[in-house]
């Protein structure tokens, strides 16, 4: 470790980072420039998470670069079709996704219709084979503790290796709350089961507090196997810290 607990922080956050870009209106090649920026001076980010019709473009581009390529499924809204989401999920595998985001049908759970909204999960759990499969939750719409200790729970049992917090498509994203309240049931789970925090960490600073929280609840250092950011802008401001001139360009914020 250096003599700076920051710049030990934002090694590891690079280590733990999806670099993402989910914008109505990317291109390939603005897809082009996340993959270049993926594989950093301080060693590659955990994962590129983009939209599914990019997902063959960053499979050619990282090839041998150990950067995992991720996609979203039934997202940013959590629709209630499981048929739909399995198809969505088998077509993403197809093209060679690593790992798959699926988001919780979370109004559906809100509103009591806890049946159809298992079902996603479920769907996109045996659909996604071996990839790992993260739930996003949408926290800051579940908004209380009941709701999301239940909806993380049900996603355990559902085959998540992941927890995630949110789309970044909502006005709440991630909070320190609520990444503590899915990092206890990752711990609780039985088996290793991780937690992404995603929207609204833009910070060294609070990548490094995301850290601690998780090494403090799930007993160990975390890598990316066990925690992960969820960001765009987040992997310049970490750059900046290390005193890295590749911050630069600027990501736009989509996540």
């Amino acid at each position: 470790m250096s003599a700076d607990p920051l710049n030990d922080a934002a090694v590891r956050a690079i280590a733990c980072l999806d670099l993402t870009s989910l914008n109505d209106d990317d291109t390939d090649a603005v897809i082009e420039v996340l993959c270049a920026r993926a594989v950093t001076p301080a060693g590659p980010v955990a994962a590129v998470c983009v939209y599914a019709p990019f997902v063959p473009l960053c499979r050619r581009l990282l090839d041998g670069s150990g950067v995992k390529v991720c996609t979203v499924v039934n997202f940013p809204h959590g629709r209630e079709d499981a048929t739909a989401v399995a198809a969505e999920t088998r077509a993403a595998v197809g093209d060679g996704a690593d790992e798959i985001d699926v988001v919780l049908p979370y109004q559906a759970w809100l509103t009591g219709r806890r049946a159809p909204a298992i079902a996603v999960l479920e769907a996109a759990r045996e659909a996604a084979g071996d990839r790992t499969l993260k739930v996003i939750l949408e926290t800051g719409r579940l908004m209380t503790a009941g709701a999301i200790r239940g909806a993380a729970e049900a996603a355990v049992a559902a085959g998540a290796d992941f927890l995630k917090t949110s789309t970044g498509k909502t006005p709440v994203a991630a909070t320190l709350e609520s990444a503590h309240m899915l990092l206890d049931t990752a711990a609780a789970a039985g088996r290793p089961v991780g937690v992404k925090v995603a929207g609204g960490v833009r910070t060294a600073a609070q990548a490094a507090a995301y850290l601690r929280l998780a090494d403090r609840i799930l007993g160990t250092t975390v890598g990316p196997d066990r925690f992960r950011f969820g960001a765009s802008g987040l992997l310049g401001a970490l750059l900046a810290t290390l005193g890295d001139g590749s911050a630069a360009p600027a990501a736009r914020a989509a996540y």
